[in-house]
């Protein structure tokens, strides 16, 4: 995929301004420089992104359209797959456009505001699972007084406090790239604006970075892993307690969607970081990542569908009364 690339410079322990220009564009050089690959790309990517839109959705609308699905943590799992819609369409939109048009640029404005809402939704994302982490610790061991303690306006709260702690997060991250205005190149190795990628291209002491960023990860990924750890360590020993093995299984399977999509999505996040360590090159965490950035959101919504009977027939439901009330259809409202 051709393109035009910026000046090179090295960044040295003093640089005179002069002699660097200011960055307006970055260029991301994507998955593959392969031109015959472009096609196949685009056809896989679009179909996953669109099949990640329409799952999400569905959750969503079957969530909203059944009464008996409107407890906690159906709540909580359709903000879920509101913010896994948008944590892909942060991403996902931008490269197909990429590949169709040929073009690899994106303005530095643009390029930040794609930064903020990766690190918005992907902190939601990880916020809103320790929050399902909790709903499942009080249903399972107070399961007594789980509706008085899971309100709906301690719901509203948890939900609302975890959105605005993301944008917090993210304002911070936004904060140190705008300080940065001088590159030492104008290449992304990605197929979109990493932060961490950014951050290493940037001619800036990277002292005052590295503690804004240590301190957006403990926010973003160690408070919520240890929330989940300490819930499901407390589930556990309450589970252990149960005398039967019925009911022992019973508790462990209102769990097992969630403790899958948690598996799932911190694994994959913790793979990409592992291989980008081990891995010189940055192409190969590229491919990496899209793991957690398209994989993931798109198979959430089948793990909950399929290992759900609620959602299951919520969904059921949804398709036949959209069937049934279709004009066409010989037993719909305009036979």
């Amino acid at each position: 995929m051709p393109h035009r690339r910026g000046p090179i410079v090295q960044c040295t322990s003093y640089i005179e301004p002069q002699n660097l220009t200011r960055v307006s564009e970055f260029f991301l050089t994507g998955l593959s420089d392969d031109p015959e690959l472009h096609p196949l790309l685009f056809g896989l990517f679009l179909s996953m992104y669109l099949v990640t839109l329409l799952g999400n959705l569905l959750i969503i609308l079957a969530v909203c359209s059944d009464p008996h699905l409107h407890t906690p943590m159906y709540f909580f799992l359709s903000n879920l797959s509101l913010a896994d819609i948008g944590f892909t369409s942060t991403t996902i939109p931008k490269m197909i456009m990429d590949i169709q048009t040929q073009s690899t640029g994106i303005s530095y404005m643009g390029c930040l505001t794609q930064m903020s809402f990766f690190m918005l939704f992907g902190c939601l994302d990880s916020l809103l699972l320790a929050v399902m982490a909790y709903d499942r610790f009080v249903a399972i061991c107070h399961p007594l007084r789980y509706l008085v303690i899971m309100n709906p306006r301690l719901c509203g709260l948890l939900v609302l406090t975890s959105f605005f702690i993301s944008l917090l997060v993210s304002q911070m991250h936004n904060s140190v790239v705008l300080q940065l205005t001088y590159f030492k190149d104008v290449e992304i190795s990605h197929f979109f604006c990493d932060p961490s990628q950014l951050l290493n291209l940037a001619c800036s002491d990277t002292f005052t970075n590295n503690i804004v960023m240590y301190f957006v990860g403990a926010i973003s990924g160690f408070l919520p892993i240890s929330g989940i750890l300490f819930s499901y360590y407390k589930i556990v020993s309450s589970i252990l307690r149960v005398p039967s093995t019925g009911g022992q299984h019973k508790a462990f399977s209102t769990c097992g969607s969630h403790l899958s999509v948690v598996c799932l999505f911190y694994g994959t996040g913790l793979g990409v970081y592992l291989s980008s360590a081990v891995s010189r090159s940055p192409r190969k965490g590229a491919v990496a990542s899209v793991v957690y950035t398209v994989v993931t959101p798109m198979l959430n919504p089948f793990i909950y569908s399929l290992r759900n009977r609620d959602i299951k027939r919520a969904m059921w439901r949804l398709f036949s009364k959209t069937i049934l009330q279709h004009p066409c259809h010989p037993f719909g409202v305009g036979w």
